[in-house]
């Protein structure tokens, strides 16, 4: 259960709503159960009743307490039902919010070269499935499991208050018997193979995604009938394993639902020996066995949840797994900063994981406002060497201090979002004035000022309504919007004429005025102003 425990953790950080939620659950539990003790009760009565007065005996019922009380149930059982529904799963949908962001959080402080490892496949099914699995565990497990378990306490403490302790002990044993087979013996015989399912169904996903990126090669190849012909085979192992996996727990629900109608029994020919010596009534007799009996709607929701509870393990390993922080050989102490400076490098060594070091011995020192350019031919690990100075990848060896810095990185990323939510991304508190002064820097003001929605402009998927000019320049417009005193730039120009650079370059001058900069590019004529230049040669 340790794999869990970080999501549990972040799940009951709303302990109000989960109270809440478990409250009507309950309340829900209690209403059929009140429902179909009270109707026994009531039609036992009746039939009592009738056949005295059909043998000429004197009798009379109310019939107006226990027929308030069966709408009384009924109504509640509704109402509360509904409300469960509609309060618990807006509570699931927050707690899919808290387990999206923690998620998003720790990948963003994972390693970059760890992040690369997995496929797009891979990280989809991250996303979609494994996050399913966490985010329901509350209203799967966790609630149905615990009102259960009260349910049946409280049932017990009415079989020892309408009965004797001896029949609230009988009972009580049997129930015992049947939560642990719903729960934990189902657990135990499902778990090895819910997990390793959770592991097939992953696979599976990856190689269908696989087989339709790479349809046309496999085309060419004329290996598409015996590729498809495998992906068959893979889907039925994995139907025939949830085929096993379904049988089982549908053993330990069967089994459950015996020692329910089990306790039922007991409780009938317990209360018979105690009607006989007058102690209850025929009416209340009757109602404790059906009281019994629904149970079997309560137990009915553990065996699925505990049959997948070794899924959701292997869901929560893999996220554990895949979103730790990578580790460096490089020292953790960090360098104090000298005075007026704000970055130093010191016997700096750069690698990705599994090929040889890009450089070594890099040693750096930028003053505070200082404008430095770093230039190479590709693959001299100008990029690689941004990385590292924005944090997203450690050091192979040496130390590396620095202020706050904002990063652009090489790759141009816009969200599916309007412009104006691309910017705030860099100064979420930003005035419209300053988004408008900053569109005048990168030159796009006049751009969005002609579109009909202006900031609110829908730029598309990846900024696909853009070209690719202009999508760098919302980028960097962006990136110069955030306060940070230290800039990183990574080939800021990418997609601009010799021109448009220039008069972007001396725009930002006055803009980045007091901030250091540290830009990278193929060339000097590709970099803005700058108060010197390294060459790597790498």
């Amino acid at each position: 259960m340790g794999d869990l425990k970080p999501w549990l953790k972040l799940i009951f950080k709303r302990p109000g709503r989960l109270v809440v939620g478990g409250v009507l659950i309950l309340a829900t539990l209690l209403s059929g159960v009140g429902l179909l003790a009270v109707s026994g009760w009531f039609i036992t009565e009746t039939a009592l009743v009738g056949m005295l007065l059909a043998a000429g005996v004197a009798a009379s019922i109310n019939l107006y307490v226990p027929g308030g009380a069966i709408r009384f149930f009924a109504v509640s059982r509704t109402v509360f039902r509904y409300l469960e529904r509609v309060y618990n799963h807006d509570t699931v949908l927050r707690l899919l919010t808290d387990i999206r962001v923690a998620l998003f959080q720790s990948l963003a402080s994972a390693g970059r070269s760890h992040r690369q490892e997995l496929t797009g496949a891979q990280w989809l099914s991250r996303l979609t499935s494994d996050v399913d699995a966490l985010d329901t565990l509350y209203l799967r497990l966790i609630a149905p499991t615990a009102l259960a378990a009260l349910v049946t306490v409280l049932v017990v403490i009415l079989t020892a208050v309408l009965f004797d302790m001896r029949t609230a002990t009988l009972v009580g044993l049997v129930l015992l018997v049947a939560f642990l087979s719903a729960t934990i013996g189902t657990y135990l015989r499902t778990r090895h193979l819910a997990a390793r399912q959770s592991e097939r169904q992953e696979s599976l996903r990856n190689a269908v995604i696989e087989h339709i990126e790479g349809f046309a090669e496999l085309t060419a190849a004329g290996r598409t009938g015996k590729h498809a012909a495998w992906l068959m085979r893979q889907a039925h192992q994995v139907t025939s394993e949830q085929a096993q996996a379904d049988t089982r727990a549908g053993w330990h629900l069967a089994g459950a639902h015996l020692m329910i109608n089990l306790s039922a029994v007991l409780a009938l020919w317990a209360g018979f020996a105690l009607f006989r010596a007058g102690v209850v009534s025929g009416p209340v007799l009757v109602l404790l066995p059906i009281a019994l009996l629904g149970l079997a709607e309560i137990y009915a929701m553990l065996p699925d949840a505990f049959g997948k509870l070794g899924a959701t393990q292997a869901s929560a390993n893999r996220l554990n797994r895949d979103c730790r922080e990578e580790q460096s050989t490089a020292s953790t102490v960090p360098l104090d900063l000298p005075s007026n400076t704000d970055l130093l490098a010191t016997n700096l060594a750069v690698k990705h994981a599994g090929y040889a070091p890009l450089f070594t011995h890099f040693n750096l020192e930028v003053k505070s406002g200082e404008r430095v350019g770093i230039v190479g031919h590709s693959g001299s690990g100008k990029s690689s060497l941004a990385d590292v100075f924005a944090g997203l990848l450690p050091p192979a060896q040496g130390k590396l201090a620095r202020k706050d810095r904002v990063y652009l990185t090489q790759k141009t990323v816009l969200f599916e979002d309007t412009l104006r939510a691309n910017l705030l991304i860099g100064s979420p508190n930003a005035s419209e004035t300053e988004l408008w002064r900053i569109l005048e820097v990168v030159e796009l003001a006049e751009r969005f000022s002609s579109e009909p929605d202006r900031l609110d402009t829908w730029l598309g998927s990846s900024g696909s309504r853009l070209s690719g000019g202009e999508a760098r320049r919302v980028a960097l417009a962006r990136v110069l919007l955030n306060p940070a005193p230290v800039v990183i730039l990574d080939e800021p120009f990418t997609g601009l004429d010799a021109k448009t650079r220039t008069r972007i370059a001396k725009r930002m001058n006055s803009l980045m005025e007091g901030k250091t900069v540290i830009s990278l590019a193929h060339g000097p004529d590709a970099l803005p102003d700058t108060d010197r230049v390294i060459h790597l040669t790498g």
